[in-house]
């Protein structure tokens, strides 16, 4: 049965091998058809009132790319062995973020399948993954996506995903899919012809809004939940990560992520394992993982720039654009999580957020590196290895859900620039000039002179990962270093409580302890060797070997943390 909503439509033809089957129109805007002999594999297009040939907005596979048919794909025909998988719930965990076609040399999801005892090993509970819907050309970040429902053939396809997942299971890992429904790529996106898709008037920086408020909205509301319910149901996936949920444009009184929420947790109960919605927001407001029943949205977590800026500020100087608020902020979003409570924001020019320490720690996902924060520099450098050491102490123990990006583990020196393979000429050569007007005011004034040209292959190629770098002992002690910080927060409990009332913080200027139950957290942010003082205890892991106690003494080297036990 082919089946597509396409409202305004007087006559919609299905197309397969050039022959048109004319299709019925049923309630609400939708039309449908039988073709005797399609199913499984058979290509086909969609004309409305004899027009242009169009992919289905709800295709499920595009091995052609963008501009070519959509072919059925039937999700029954996959052979599943992660029946004893009874899923992951958030609290306690730890997620490592990664982008398939620069996580290995091959850039698939096979090849990725190879890497997953390096991340069982390292210790993490769930793999997120960053877009994989087709977009434009062999490479992108994957938030130029269209045909939202399908998988790219760039990475494997559907069923490719499919073993990703499995395979993740069997290796006891769970999958966060990232998924982006505040607007859709600007090549390729053929949803308008079909209907009311998108915002009238509202938009962002990266494209149209979709149309979440306006007349026809239930069906595009549909569209977008159905999507995220076929990746965690017909996909297994675990949870999904919801990009930038801030430029939804939806006044109704149920908003789409409240509306989102009831229905993953319809699903959750129906599959019997937790499934997880966390939100990217910028707004800070702890009302999107409030629970319904006290007036939030009811999603599970959500992103926290603060605690990253107020860690990438401590541990490396930098004080540019948004940065400039975060000096000294680490005890403030250690103990309160977010820094901007309802505070002023300089780099806003206006007040910000409102305050969220009764919220669970779990509930924020905070990073020292993710995708953004490293491709989002002009030259995608990251940490240098001292001050992500520094970092990954302060996080891995803190009351959070604690974030990983890929290769920081063993301190990867490969950047993560931002690439892009648009078609359109328009589109190719405008894509550096818009990088450099989004980030006006950043503070990063030397963009056009450092930034690669985003189209040019070799800023992609320059992106993936450097696997032969763990060869090295320099990148296989920092690894070892992860791996402890990890073991420990899991034989702790101490560690990973998320009550941010039970975190306690004393600082200096380049110092801070941080009381979690009977472990302290210290470290030394200055480049020369410190004393504090603390209740007698016991050295469980420290990131330099000169580290001492004696008595109440604690003697840190340059630039290091250590980890106590209170005796």
């Amino acid at each position: 049965m082919f089946e597509v909503w396409a409202p305004h439509a007087t006559a919609v033809d299905v197309e397969i091998e050039e022959t048109r089957y004319s299709m019925s129109a049923g309630s609400a805007g939708w039309w449908s058809v039988e073709v005797p002999g399609a199913g499984h594999g058979t290509d086909y297009r969609f004309r409305l009132d004899g027009g242009e040939a169009l992919p289905d907005p709800r295709t499920r596979w595009q091995p052609e790319g963008i501009f070519g048919p959509s072919r059925v794909y039937e999700h029954d025909r996959f052979e599943w062995s992660d029946d004893l998988w009874r899923g992951r719930g958030l609290p306690g965990a730890v997620i490592y973020e990664l982008h398939i076609g620069t996580f290995t040399p091959e850039g698939t999801f096979e090849a990725a399948i190879g890497k997953l005892e390096h991340l069982a090993e390292l210790g993490v509970d769930f793999v997120e993954i960053m877009p994989v819907p087709p977009v434009p050309g062999e490479r992108n970040w994957g938030y130029d996506g269209v045909d939202l429902w399908a998988v790219t053939e760039n990475y494997g396809g559907p069923d490719g995903l499919k073993r990703f997942v499995d395979a993740c299971h069997r290796q006891g890992l769970g999958v966060i899919l990232d998924v982006v429904y505040n607007h859709l790529g600007p090549s390729g996106n053929f949803l308008a012809p079909f209907g009311p898709y998108f915002h009238s008037s509202a938009s962002s920086f990266w494209g149209q809004a979709v149309n979440l408020d306006g007349p026809g909205s239930d069906e595009v509301r549909g569209y977008l939940i159905g999507n995220a319910l076929q990746w965690l149901r017909d996909y297994h996936v675990d949870g999904l990560r919801l990009d930038a949920v801030h430029a939804l444009h939806d006044k109704r009184a149920v908003h789409l992520l409240e509306e989102l929420a009831v229905e993953v947790e319809a699903l959750s109960a129906a599959v019997g394992r937790p499934l997880t919605l966390i939100a990217e927001s910028d707004l800070n407001d702890p009302r999107l993982m409030t629970s319904r029943e006290a007036g939030g949205y009811g999603l599970e977590a959500a992103w926290n720039d603060d605690v990253h800026h107020a860690l990438h500020v401590a541990v490396s100087g930098e004080r540019h654009g948004y940065y400039d608020d975060f000096a000294g902020a680490l005890a403030k979003v250690l103990t309160r999580g977010y820094f901007h409570d309802g505070t002023y924001s300089t780099f806003r020019h206006r007040s910000h957020g409102r305050p969220a320490s009764h919220v669970p720690g779990y509930r924020f996902v905070c990073c020292a590196q993710n995708h953004d924060q490293i491709g989002n520099r002009a030259e995608g450098d990251r940490l240098e290895p001292d001050a992500l050491r520094l970092a990954a102490g302060l996080l891995l123990t803190s009351p959070f859900t604690p974030m990983l990006f890929m290769g920081e583990e063993w301190g990867a020196r490969t950047p993560f620039l931002f690439f892009t393979d648009h078609v359109e000429p328009q589109l190719r050569e405008g894509e550096a000039d818009r990088r450099r007007r989004e980030f006006v005011g950043f503070g990063y004034d030397d963009w056009a002179d450092k930034a690669p040209d985003p189209g040019e292959e070799m800023t992609f190629l320059r992106s993936k990962l450097d696997w032969s770098e763990l060869d090295h002992d320099a990148h296989r002690a920092h690894l070892d270093w992860y791996r402890a910080l990890i073991a420990l927060r899991r034989a702790h409990p101490d560690l990973s409580d998320p009550r941010l009332e039970r975190v306690q913080v004393d600082h200096g200027e380049t110092w801070l302890v941080v009381h979690r139950g009977m472990l302290r957290v210290a470290a030394n942010l200055s480049p020369i060797p410190i004393t504090v003082r603390l209740s007698p205890a016991q050295i469980l892991l420290a990131s330099d070997p000169r580290t001492t106690v004696d008595g109440e003494e604690l003697s840190l080297p340059a630039r290091s943390l250590a980890i106590l036990k209170v005796t």
